[in-house]
């Protein structure tokens, strides 16, 4: 089973993350098995934020804008990955709130020209010790002001 992946345009915002899919990846079609995307693009995203110096290591409560919760994954497949190697996930900011955010994200070719999956997850901040909305911080804010898409 061989399928095309739409093309995307060119990378004009966000950041291009390279992951790799592995052969245990794969389900016994050996397709990319449907729950890896959205593993893969949550690592991607973990290296991106520790890249910024936003990372947990153990302590919610000195987690800071990494304390947070999903609120929303939403997920559409475009085309099956059908092979190991190196692919991308493509991220981006759609919105930044005060307490919550809403990313987009596409797992596409390592060139980041074709796309297999995209969607949307929508983060809420939380204050450790209530476990409810908490504002991001300035530098958190900082950071994905550069990854906000441009609107239009």
């Amino acid at each position: 089973m061989t399928a095309e992946a739409p093309t995307a345009p060119a990378l004009s915002y966000g950041r291009l993350m390279p992951v790799t899919v592995h052969f245990d990846d794969l389900d016994a079609l050996g397709l990319l098995h449907n729950a890896r995307y959205p593993l893969m693009v949550e690592r991607a995203w973990a290296e991106l934020w520790q890249e910024h110096g936003f990372r947990f290591e153990g302590d919610w409560a000195a987690a800071g804008d990494a304390c947070n919760a999903v609120k929303e994954l939403r997920i559409t497949y475009e085309a099956p990955v059908t092979r190991p190697g190196t692919y991308a996930v493509h991220l981006w900011l759609e919105r930044l709130g005060t307490t919550g955010l809403t990313y987009g994200f596409r797992f596409c070719s390592a060139d980041g020209t074709a796309t297999y999956a995209h969607g949307s997850r929508v983060l809420v901040r939380l204050d450790a010790a209530t476990l409810r909305p908490a504002p991001w911080s300035e530098r958190f804010r900082a950071a994905g002001r550069e990854l906000l898409r441009p609107a239009g």
